[in-house]
């Protein structure tokens, strides 16, 4: 059993990373989707936080995960499938004020989402592999 917790704490590690991914990658579409609704602000969260967040401080692995056990425990998440919490999402000052309110910089979204993308998918490649690589392990290829 110990064995299986190793090779999965990797897995589970990278599993997390692209769960926030996708949930910064949701974040930044909806400021895209908002470029020109007066008075929108835009959001966004640091991702090194987030993911240490998720990890906890315990360390590595299922056992040291937290457990919500009553739905009135941990209700500050943003949604029931969410990873990040509204507190940790923060509101982005805008570069340059608009007349409107608004504070969404498109350059800064649309090269945000680029970068959270090729990001996310760099992520799911490495999963890819790595179970590619246990698979070979386990059939002796």
């Amino acid at each position: 059993m110990m064995m299986l917790d190793k090779l999965t704490a990797g897995l589970e590690f990278q599993g997390q990373a692209l769960m926030l991914r996708s949930e910064r990658q949701r974040v930044l579409a909806g400021n895209i989707a908002n470029a020109d609704t007066p008075g929108f602000k835009a959001r966004d969260f640091d991702f090194s936080k987030a993911l240490a967040d998720a990890r906890g401080s315990a360390g590595v692995g299922t056992a040291n995960r937290v457990v919500r056990t009553s739905a009135g425990h941990m209700s500050g998440l943003a949604d029931p499938g969410s990873s990040v919490s509204t507190a940790s999402l923060a509101w982005r000052d805008a570069d340059q004020p608009s007349l409107d309110g608004n504070t969404v910089d498109l350059d800064r979204e649309r090269a945000n989402f680029a970068d959270n993308a090729v990001r996310y998918e760099a992520t799911l490649r490495f999963i890819n592999g790595n179970v590619r690589t246990m698979l070979s392990a386990i059939t002796g290829q």
